[in-house]
């Protein structure tokens, strides 16, 4: 049935940072709201796609001073790159703006003199750690020193990536400013604070209303009962951004005017297409808003973002959508094993509509993190789209140019196939709209199944060396035709650029979902042309070495900058005896956990053969929980048992390091657990 009731629906996702490219991590928030996007135009609603460079920050400012350009270059050339890797994978927005614009500045001053004079302002002083050489005053991961707990080196103000510890800067032992390699100081600010506590009762029902997952919403809950603090929304100059109204020398902090970068980008397209920009975003809104984001910046836009727009009198989202992180091969993204994959590099030696489809077929409603495992990907790509879906266009097109002249039969001799293809849509139609894109994925292919079953058993190439069946032939080859259009519809979303080029090869004005319906009985087709080639293992190969490049060549100036062994000091010095003292055993992972509250590390529970102990280890950024179960380890077993703020730590395991990350040692698989190392 075509669409009678066309909604109003403005879709936003997270601003990337204008600090460095984009990469596969991105890609998998900005392929999944396209996905979404272009399915909610294809069945006829009036959609907005928008977006921006998220464009402030001391991060930009100094990157900039480095390269000796001013921020403002840096955004643009940035800004450039951003949308040419989006364009490259299909991503299509409506409108793709900057934070640095004069609407983000109009919206970012409404909305803080909207909450400023109703009283959800306030001012204190806080003491911070300032750099006296280069005149700023300093977040925790500017600053780095020796961990309090265990004495190791080149630990941020926050963390120790060593033993996991908790602190403060102030705790740390002979701190120094990571910029300038000065001493910090001490110094008192006025900082100016969003009172979120005043939204407590708004926001709980608000979380509660269907706007978020229900694992976010438990996430949320938690953060509920632990208490809600004042939100510091001021830094102090020199700082690139907007300056606060009636308070010179302080600006914005950047997740302040970040999501209003979404109003922002909105008005720019309004501006450009005559859009109503307040029939969106007025409190009695009936349209609808979405933003699609990752579960690592839920805090900002689930608390903060929507007491900031109920208390400046604009309308919330409608839902906020969170994604979870992308590992390849079982492990967190690494460049010094070539899985950190930059959106250009992946182009240049792949068809990144390839990457699309395996994000769609992996992807649900849920949060949790999606593993790009590479021979997986090339498997899943060639035999589902090339081997199932191009196929049948492949074996059937020839047959239509030789016998029909490139004109299908005039009628469909299975028009119950052809009804029970047309009549999924709507099952697929639902599985899109509450992106469940993996389930949508699967009945595709399960019809795709169906219609070269069809086409293996009717034996087309049989008829046609029989004399008098030329129509018969036909016929056969038309219901092919047809049942890969009604392919193409579905996956239209998913694969745009190959769904253009079905859409040449079929003449046909629209791939819309309404077109399904739509007969093509004695409809002729163009000349057919391969619609995609099959996933060739040496091109991955060849992606992961050109992405292993970047690493090298970032190495060699490393090292020529810092001499020799700089990135490999070696540690004083210990005896025999003392090194015979550490008891190493073989351990099986039996269980690995995220540590809430804890962004670098992950809880570990480790078999020693009939033994179990708990362990912390700071490889969050490494690895994803579940890839890690059932290997094998190595761990200091006689360890003391330490307490952390997340529980008690009864060892160590070893691991490796350098400026990617840190890694686990993985012994042999005929190892057992519980054997001792010597």
């Amino acid at each position: 049935m075509p669409n009678t009731d066309p909604r109003q629906i403005l879709v936003t996702s997270a601003l990337p940072y204008a600090n460095g490219a984009i990469h596969l991590g991105h890609l998998l928030e900005y392929i999944q709201t396209d996905i979404w996007v272009r399915f909610q135009k294809s069945r006829g609603h009036e959609c907005h796609y928008v977006c921006a460079d998220d464009a402030h920050g001391t991060a930009i400012m100094l990157r900039a001073e480095q390269e000796g350009i001013s921020p403002e270059a840096l955004i643009d050339r940035v800004s450039q790159d951003h949308q040419a890797d989006f364009a490259r994978f299909g991503v299509g927005f409506d409108n793709y703006h900057s934070t640095h614009s004069e609407e983000n500045r109009y919206f970012s001053e409404l909305i803080y003199t909207r909450l400023r004079d109703k009283g959800h302002i306030a001012t204190r002083d806080i003491e911070q750690m300032y750099d006296p050489q280069k005149g700023l005053f300093l977040a925790d991961r500017f600053i780095k020193g020796t961990c309090p707990k265990c004495h190791t080196a080149d630990q941020y103000g926050d963390n120790c990536e060593a033993c996991g510890a908790t602190y403060t800067p102030a705790e740390l032992i002979d701190p120094v400013s990571a910029i300038s390699g000065a001493t910090p100081e001490v110094r008192s600010s006025t900082h100016y604070f969003f009172k979120l506590p005043d939204f407590a009762d708004f926001m709980h029902e608000w979380i509660h209303d269907g706007h978020v997952q229900p694992q976010i919403r438990n996430k949320l809950q938690e953060w509920f009962d632990s208490g809600f603090n004042e939100w510091d929304i001021s830094r102090d100059a020199p700082y690139f951004g907007f300056e606060i109204p009636d308070a010179p020398g302080k600006y914005f902090y950047v997740w302040l005017d970040a999501p209003i970068g979404y109003l922002a980008s909105f008005k720019n397209l309004c501006e450009r297409q005559g859009l109503d920009f307040d029939a969106y975003w007025r409190r009695d809104s009936s349209a609808e808003v979405y933003h699609f984001i990752g579960k690592d910046i839920v805090y900002f836009h689930a608390l903060f973002w929507p007491a900031m727009l109920h208390g400046a009198e604009f309308r919330t989202p409608t839902a906020v959508n969170c994604h979870g992180f992308v590992t390849v091969n079982g492990a967190k993204m690494s460049k010094s094993r070539g899985t950190f994959i930059k959106a250009a590099t992946f182009a240049e030696h792949l068809n990144p509509e390839y990457l699309r489809y395996y994000f769609a077929a992996k992807l649900t409603p849920g949060v949790d993190d999606l593993d790009l495992n590479l021979e997986d990907f090339a498997q899943r790509v060639n035999s589902d789209l090339v081997g199932k879906v191009v196929n049948i266009a492949s074996r059937c097109a020839g047959f239509i140019r030789k016998l029909g002249n490139g004109q299908l039969a005039t009628q469909c001799v299975e028009p119950a196939l052809l009804q029970r293809f047309i009549d999924a849509g709507e099952e697929i139609a639902a599985h899109y709209e509450t992106r469940e894109f993996g389930r949508a994925m699967r009945r595709i292919m399960e019809l795709a199944d169906d219609a070269n079953t069809y086409i293996a058993e009717a034996e087309p190439w049989v008829v046609a060396k029989q004399e008098g069946r030329e129509q018969d032939v036909l016929d056969i080859c038309t219901v092919g035709i047809q049942l890969f259009h009604q392919l193409m519809v579905y996956l239209a979303p998913v694969v745009p650029s190959m769904a253009q080029d079905a859409q040449r090869f079929l003449q046909l004005d629209s791939l819309d979902w309404q077109s399904r319906t739509h007969g093509l009985e004695g409809h002729t087709i163009a000349k057919f042309k391969p619609l995609m080639t099959r996933v060739e293992t040496d091109r991955i190969d060849a992606m992961i070495e050109s992405s292993k490049e970047d690493l090298v060549e970032e190495q060699k100036l490393k090292d020529s900058a810092k001499g020799p062994l700089a990135n490999n000091p070696i540690a004083d010095e210990i005896s025999f005896d003392d090194f015979a003292g550490v008891d190493l055993r073989i351990a099986r992972i039996a269980k690995a956990e995220y540590v809430e509250g804890a962004d670098k590390l992950l809880k570990l529970t480790l078999d020693l053969g009939g033994e179990t102990r708990n362990v912390f280890a700071g490889i969050r950024k490494a690895y994803a929980p579940e890839a890690l179960e059932g290997h094998l380890t190595v761990m200091v077993a006689n360890l003391a048992p330490r307490k952390m703020r997340f529980g008690v730590s009864e060892g160590m395991v070893l691991a490796a390091g350098d400026d990617e990350g840190i890694y686990l040692l993985e012994p042999h698989s005929g190892a057992k657990p519980g054997q001792r190392v010597s």
